[in-house]
């Protein structure tokens, strides 16, 4: 499936809108319960707070994963508010993009000066 790069641009637009609005310093729940309103206001379709079955061999072993965003079935969106990102970070997203099977992630993290600073973009 190819990803619309409006999609994604759509997506880290909105992003920086919130930022813009709120700057750093505030809870992650914050800041994802703005950017769904921000999707909602540009008519990006997307889930939030998505139960993703954990399988382990086949065999369901949970369904603790929780997704910050799903955007479109397309794009996995991990929102944080930390003073740094770290390799688990990344880890983390790539780790979702796989079990979900979506083939792009956004890891977004809004405790930055400027949103270019906190935003990056993983392919599969």
């Amino acid at each position: 499936m190819i990803i619309n790069e409006g999609l994604t641009a759509g997506v880290i637009g909105a992003a920086i809108d919130v930022h813009k609005y709120w700057g750093p310093g505030l809870y992650e729940e914050i800041y994802e319960r703005s950017l769904c309103e921000e999707l909602r206001r540009r008519g990006i379709a997307f889930e939030s707070q998505l139960s993703v079955p954990l399988l382990y061999k086949e065999v369901q072993v949970g369904d603790d994963l929780r997704l910050d965003i799903l955007v479109q079935k397309q794009v996995v969106v991990e929102i944080k508010a930390i003073s740094e990102l770290l390799p688990v970070h990344e880890s983390q997203i790539l780790t979702y993009m796989r079990l979900t099977r979506c083939r792009v992630g956004l890891l977004l993290n809004f405790n930055v000066f400027a949103m270019k600073q906190g935003t990056r973009r993983f392919v599969l």
